[in-house]
């Protein structure tokens, strides 16, 4: 279980640090036209920053799958929305944000959430059900899409919300398959490729990818990542304790609530951080305490649109 606890927390650390190193290789390398659309896109994701943050999110992903097959769900999923911590400190840091009383609450209600998770956690439940979730997980992905191209034109605030939501039950579907893929023997793959699972966890990675881009492409970007960080967190997480069995330790359950509820509110007060942007040029910090955005104004959303969305570490990973 502590090897568990500790990669789930490594995962965290790679996701929330792979998100500034993309954020400051997309403002860096920007286009000066914000009309740019794709190939502006394109151009601010070739630099060195940038691949650095996907090379954070595979390594934080092959952290997440050590953790998933060791951890309950509840724990995992929380302490990867806790990435936002990471973001928000080291955003401080890199991008010469300054964070105010509420980011700074918000910080300190993951940390202790997630220790209180850690310390309440039993282990992985030993349910199996049967192959009829395996198929259920893939088509749900189909439903998640279509869902989601039905409010393709839905005006903001409510298509990012929309959005932001989907893209937090599509990871949630990759946490779910995680733990259900088969075991499997030296290079022998077989068993991974005849099993539905496999096939939910990259299309959920892939969705959830494209909606979390999306989400945050209208500028909205605090109401999609709160909007992720829910239905990341609570869905995935009441599924793992009724069809996955994951437990707390005896006595603990109201403690192990309260720890969750606690590092899922530090994550939503950072929902702002799910696509971080340094200000503009070498313009003076920019307190950070409801008034203001992290987001500079100057940098149009199709010009690192990815940015926010790099939590889809699943797809080229997994993300």
């Amino acid at each position: 279980m502590l090897l568990g606890l500790c990669m789930a927390l490594l995962a965290a650390l790679c996701f929330g640090t792979a998100m500034v190193l993309q954020a400051l290789g997309a403002q860096k390398h920007s286009p000066a036209d914000p009309n740019s659309g794709l190939l502006g896109t394109v151009k601010a994701m070739v630099n060195l920053p940038f691949a650095a943050g996907l090379l954070l999110d595979l390594f934080g992903f092959c952290a997440q799958l050590v953790a998933l097959r060791s951890l309950p769900l509840y724990v995992v999923q929380a302490a990867l929305a806790g990435a936002l911590a990471v973001t928000a400190v080291l955003g401080a840091a890199m991008l010469r944000l300054r964070l105010g009383r509420a980011e700074w609450m918000g910080v300190a209600g993951v940390c202790v959430g997630l220790a209180v998770l850690g310390a309440t956690a039993g282990k992985e439940g030993t349910k199996h059900p049967g192959s009829e979730l395996h198929w259920i997980l893939l088509a749900s992905i189909l439903v998640i899409a279509v869902a989601g191209a039905a409010v393709w034109r839905v005006r903001e605030p409510a298509r990012a919300a929309v959005m932001g939501a989907l893209c937090g039950l599509g990871f949630g579907v990759v946490g779910i398959s995680v733990r259900l893929l088969p075991s499997f023997h030296g290079m022998d793959l077989t068993p991974l490729f005849k099993d539905p699972a496999t096939y939910a966890l990259l299309a959920g990675g892939a969705v959830a990818f494209v909606f979390m881009t999306e989400g945050v492409r209208g500028g909205k970007v605090t109401t999609a990542t709160a909007a992720m960080v829910l239905g990341e967190t609570a869905l995935p997480a009441l599924l793992g304790v009724i069809l996955l069995g994951d437990r707390t330790r005896p006595g603990l359950v109201w403690l192990a609530v309260l720890g969750f509820a606690v590092a899922v509110a530090g994550a939503l007060a950072l929902a702002r951080f799910g696509e971080v942007a340094p200000p503009e040029g070498d313009a003076e910090e920019a307190p950070l305490d409801g008034r203001t955005s992290p987001t500079s104004p100057s940098v149009a959303p199709d010009s690192h649109g990815p940015v926010g969305a790099t939590r889809a570490r699943v797809e080229h990973q997994h993300h």
